[in-house]
């Protein structure tokens, strides 16, 4: 009975390493190639779990994530204009064709870092024809960006044939080298200050042209508010005069007799004011007496 039960222990574990012999799984980052007895048999793309002959076949996974490719140092490019320019750049690149890739890098011997090489070499040299061909303005800034995808375009050319794909070829800094640089401030700084000062002139015309405006519309406001205040200072004289002559017309003589006294006190304010009148002015007719059917004085 015992060596019955042990019999099925070891069968169990014989098949247990046979079935983990038999068993692999793909990761949905990688793509896996099966080989059977050197020679690829298969290439699983989609993720999950697969079955291969124990012994036999062999696995072999490939990341097929996206990779970037930076370079360490600033690369030295040549323009049309003889002039050089310092180029900084990465790569966007991933695995499309595991197969292709296989034959064309690894059993060359080579690895990722052999795309990479290869990959570099390529758009080093579409670069150096194409930034040969423009200005250092048009590397800059103004072709920039055709400049890029074209470069994807090549190397993506090139990239299909060892079963890689080519996102993306960007160029992170185009600079002029320091000698360079200094001579193309030295010449610009010249340039800057006379757009400068000419800014400056048109700001100055701008800003008198905007004063003077001012100034009339200030003129404007203060002649119609005068306007206005003349206008209401005489509709109320105007009503002033109405109402003293309604007033002089019902009391003749009470007004008459109000505005001499007025004139009385503006004339003997001050004690030093002299007045030189006939005695029988009508000046003083209210010293003689007190009005019209007053009582003479005594």
């Amino acid at each position: 009975m015992k060596r019955n039960l042990g019999a099925v222990f070891a069968g169990a574990i014989v098949v247990l390493i046979v079935l983990s012999l038999s068993v692999f799984v793909v990761d949905q980052r990688e793509n896996a190639m099966v080989f059977r007895l050197g020679q690829v048999v298969g290439v699983e793309t989609k993720p999950g779990l697969y079955f291969k002959l124990p012994l036999v076949d062999n696995v072999r996974p490939f990341d097929v994530r996206i990779k970037t490719i930076d370079t360490p140092e600033p690369e030295l490019f040549l323009t049309s204009e003889k002039k050089n320019v310092l180029v900084d750049l990465f790569v966007k690149w991933r695995i499309t064709d595991v197969r292709q890739y296989y034959v064309s890098i690894v059993v060359g011997g080579g690895g990722e870092t052999q795309a990479q090489t290869r990959l570099l070499q390529t758009i080093n040299d579409g670069l150096r024809a194409e930034f040969g061909n423009r200005t250092v303005h048009e590397v800059v800034a103004g072709e920039r960006d055709q400049i890029m995808e074209l470069m994807r375009q090549k190397a993506n050319e090139d990239a299909v044939k060892i079963g890689v794909e080519v996102l993306d070829v960007r160029l992170k800094r185009v600079d002029l080298p320091k000698e360079v640089s200094q001579s193309v401030y030295n010449r610009m700084a010249p340039e800057r200050k006379q757009a400068a000062t000419r800014l400056r002139s048109l700001g100055a015309a701008e800003s008198e042209k905007i004063r003077a405006d001012a100034d009339r519309q200030r003129d404007v406001i203060i002649a119609e508010a005068y306007r206005d205040a003349q206008r209401t200072k005489g509709e109320g004289d105007a009503k002033a005069a109405a109402i003293y002559a309604a007033a002089y017309q019902g009391q003749a003589e009470f007004y008459a007799f109000y505005r001499s006294l007025e004139a009385y006190k503006q004339s003997f304010k001050g004690r030093s004011d002299i007045l030189v009148l006939e005695p029988t002015s009508e000046f003083f007719k209210y010293f003689k007496s007190g009005g019209k059917g007053a009582k003479p004085a005594r």
